[in-house]
């Protein structure tokens, strides 16, 4: 993490990560150095652009949060099976997956601005594409290149995210993003459900109707003078991915966000709701009750406590990640959504299922912002880190495609509770690489001045 004293020769590489943006370095040397760092921390504001960026997340999610519910039932309209209609939305992630490694690429030639706006664009008019879509392999193909969008614009985020935030609350600016995400999420469904009688195509149409909105937005406001060329963005030193790869944090980076992808965006989309039916039918067992009604109730109210603890905790870990070290705040994160997670595959009512359903929110949410901000502390503000951040966001995507196929397999062999109690394993031994008490490994001569991966 970032902090302000400087580095001594025999600290064996701890102290602080100095901006090398001019803005934050003259925000920090107009701080005083007998302030408290607390102090000093409050001075630093967010910068103008990633309020921009973090407004655009909110209209982003908030659009797909009204296609998410749709998609499968729409898929179901062109006389396919159960099966056609979920690898439309299979097609999507795979995608993304395969074409991760060239939107790095481009971020690195074109820069981080250009490229999240080309990759907003891409997914309008595919959007718009899948709305007006006259056959299934239509459908298919403009969800494949909705996907190509999805990833350019995500790593392109995620470089903006990590060139523009001071070093000193990169933990806090990380929070902020990803609860304007979260939030979107959580009441683009409440819109679509308001608008679920004027029929399956109006979602797609109003996604696509945002994200150019949202593209203009940040063509308008999110202005960077030191990106005003393609040679500029190409001149500024790449951190290649076998350079990070030398980072034990980026390492343990790399697999934390595989093991998140496979249970908080995987698993707890695919198998929440059959645990849920499961667990009422054994409950209720001998009664005359419907499980399948009673399940869906269920896991949506155990997915709405899922997000509200992710929210609730998202903001404050953001900030103390910058306080006390990233490390700890992914530590604690994984060790709460681990023994969640476990519990939840074992709850023997639906009450405690919805209350373990919020503490793997809460846990996953302290250690989310805080494992973003590690990342960008390994790039720092003067690199271009696009490939680095492209792997960083595959290793999500390949988690969330092998996770719930995993997890459902034992699911149907040994019964739910031996599949979350897998994904719990998985996570719990991320915990390894992330103890508070070890000292990262790192080359020196990659690493901003006063890098410490702490």
């Amino acid at each position: 993490m970032a902090e302000q004293n400087p580095r001594t020769s025999a600290d064996h590489g701890e102290g602080p990560i100095t901006a090398a943006l001019p803005t934050v370095a003259a925000q920090q040397q107009e701080m005083s150095s007998s302030e408290p760092a607390s102090v000093r921390q409050e001075k630093v504001k967010v910068p103008a652009q990633l309020k921009v960026l973090i407004v655009a997340a909110f209209v982003i999610a908030l659009g797909f949060g009204l296609i998410a519910p749709v998609l499968p039932r729409y898929a179901a309209s062109f006389d396919v099976g159960a099966m056609a209609a979920s690898a439309v939305v299979s097609m999507f992630a795979v995608a993304r997956l395969a074409f991760a490694p060239s939107s790095g690429k481009l971020v690195g030639k074109f820069g981080e601005r250009p490229t999240y706006i080309v990759g907003l664009i891409i997914v309008a008019l595919s959007s718009l594409a899948t709305a007006f879509a006259v056959s299934y392999p239509t459908l298919l193909v403009a969800r494949a290149i909705g996907g190509i969008g999805s990833v350019m614009f995500t790593v392109s985020a995620m470089g903006l995210l990590v060139r523009h935030s001071p070093p000193s609350i990169r933990g806090r600016i990380s929070g902020y993003y990803a609860t304007s995400f979260l939030l979107g999420n959580i009441l683009g469904p409440v819109a679509g459900s308001a608008m679920a009688g004027l029929g399956m195509r109006l979602p797609f149409i109003i996604y696509g109707i945002a994200l150019f909105i949202a593209a203009a937005v940040v063509f308008i406001f999110l202005k960077d003078s030191s990106e005003g060329s393609t040679s500029t963005a190409a001149s500024r030193p790449q951190l290649q991915f076998r350079e990070a790869w030398r980072f034990t944090n980026y390492r343990s980076a790399l697999t934390t966000n595989f093991a998140m992808g496979w249970v908080a965006l995987g698993l707890r989309v695919s198998l929440m709701p059959l645990a849920a039916v499961a667990l009422l039918t054994s409950y209720h067992a001998g009664e005359n009750y419907d499980a399948n009604a009673g399940g869906t109730v269920l896991a949506g109210l155990a997915l709405a406590l899922y997000a509200a603890g992710n929210a609730l905790s998202q903001n404050i870990s953001g900030a103390l990640s910058d306080r006390f070290g990233r490390r700890r705040l992914i530590f604690t994160g994984l060790l709460i959504a681990g023994t969640a997670t476990l519990l939840v595959g074992y709850a023997p009512s639906p009450v405690l299922f919805t209350v373990f359903s919020a503490l793997t929110g809460i846990g996953t949410g302290f250690l989310a912002p805080s494992l973003q901000a590690s990342v960008a502390d390994i790039i720092g503000n003067s690199r271009n880190g696009g490939q680095v951040l492209a792997y960083f966001q595959m290793a999500s995507d390949v988690g969330q495609i092998i996770g719930p196929i995993l997890a459902g397999f034992i699911a149907d062999q040994f019964g739910y509770g031996h599949a979350f109690a897998l994904s719990a394993v998985f996570m719990l031994v991320c915990t390894l690489g992330w103890l508070p008490w070890r000292n990262p490994r790192f080359p020196r001569e990659l690493a901003d001045d006063g890098y410490t991966g702490k």
